[in-house]
């Protein structure tokens, strides 16, 4: 018996030794959902249309340039609405504000639910346009930067663990409008109510972008081009001073907040927390944290192939803009991080506004905190009041 048994476990080495040495000459084309020859892919990547390496030596002409090769990455809009048809679902009244929830129509496809939060007295006022995360959690949107009221109790907990768990309690909102500020939060194209009729679920992100795609058109040029038309349907608002509206957001809002920044005139000033990087960091054996379905919403076919990252942010030059991002920050590796502010202030100080750009590391995780929503608020402050 002793003999079959180490026969038997010869047999198995022996066959275990064969699919090793298969494995070993098996030709392979991915590692870690990488391709192989992604250095070299990276090694390609120029960026001809960074300011700097651009034959464009007019900085104004750069901008539009640049704009347009955005835009066209992010492939055909929505139609925007030409009637807003604004309607106040319910109000409530705050300390020092009103909390309203709204309804209108952002684009000819949509009528969209909000947050509008104004402040009590005589306007117009300043106004932020306030953009969410992603958090690979879909439940809520608005109500991730913005106190809901007028909802279920599951939406007011799923809220409010939000809040404690990204902003440290605060809502962003909220502090904003008790200071003064008209806020405006809408939900982005597959959070919160304007989700999937059969729930969430985390992997439908895939098949979205691909029916996007496969339509001619972006998810993610979809949420761009609907942030800046939150911006234009914020400035018609007659609580609005429409030459005093900024924006902010925490992650991909962070994102949000920049990519609005850089496309939309209406935006004087823009303060964007915890998403900066580079596309060499990001997609990187050592330091990449960009694979995975929660990119799906921030990736424009092509873009790559003219700018990254800090070149579009820069488009919103010469304006106030503010960047923080936190050293243990898991997302977003601090040498990813100071290598794209290095780029965006040579930039900022190529035009003279060198102090117009605030770039800050803090030694936090990824989140949006008091301190720095006190310092956001400042920096909005001293540029929209």
């Amino acid at each position: 018996m002793r003999t079959i048994s180490v026969i038997f476990l010869c047999i198995l080495t022996s066959f275990g030794m064969l699919i090793h040495a298969q494995q070993q000459n098996r030709s392979y084309e991915f590692e870690k959902d990488y391709p192989v020859f992604l250095d070299k892919i990276k090694s390609e990547l120029t960026y001809p249309m960074a300011w700097g390496n651009s034959a464009i030596t007019d900085f104004e002409e750069w901008r539009q340039k640049g704009r347009e090769i955005v835009f066209d990455a992010m492939l055909t809009p929505p139609p925007p609405s030409t009637e807003y048809q604004l309607e106040v679902l319910a109000t409530q009244q705050r300390s020092g504000y009103e909390a309203r929830k709204i309804r209108f129509n952002l684009t000819e496809y949509s009528r969209v639910p909000a947050y509008l939060l104004v402040p009590d007295g005589e306007g117009p006022f300043p106004a932020i346009v306030l953009l969410h995360d992603h958090g690979a959690h879909f439940s809520i949107g608005k109500e991730k930067v913005i106190k809901p009221f007028d909802v279920d109790s599951l939406t007011i907990a799923d809220s409010e663990q939000w809040i404690e768990k990204c902003y440290v309690g605060q809502y962003p909102g909220d502090y904003l409008a008790s200071q003064g500020y008209v806020v405006l939060a809408i939900d982005a194209l597959f959070w919160g109510e304007r989700g999937r009729k059969e729930g969430v679920n985390y992997d439908s992100q895939q098949a979205i972008s691909c029916v996007f795609d496969m339509l001619g058109r972006s998810w993610s040029g979809f949420v761009g081009y609907e942030d800046i038309y939150s911006a234009d349907f914020l400035a018609s608002l007659p609580e609005v001073d429409a030459n005093k509206i900024g924006s902010m957001g925490f992650s991909m809002g962070g994102y949000r907040s920049w990519m609005l920044s850089a496309l939309s005139d209406r935006v004087k000033a823009g303060a964007a927390i915890c998403w900066m990087t580079t596309t060499d960091y990001q997609l990187s054996s050592l330091y990449g944290k960009g694979k995975g379905d929660s990119n799906y919403a921030n990736v424009l076919p092509g873009l790559r192939n003219y700018m990254d990252y800090p070149h579009i942010a820069s488009l919103a030059c010469p304006k106030p803009m503010l960047f923080f991002n936190g050293t243990s920050d898991k997302l977003f590796p601090v040498l990813a991080v100071e290598d794209a502010y290095s780029t965006m202030h040579h930039v900022w100080d190529s035009q003279s506004v060198g102090n117009q750009l605030k770039t800050m590391l803090w030694d936090t995780p990824h989140v949006c905190n008091r301190n720095m929503q006190s310092e956001v608020l400042s920096f909005f402050n001293a540029y929209l009041k």
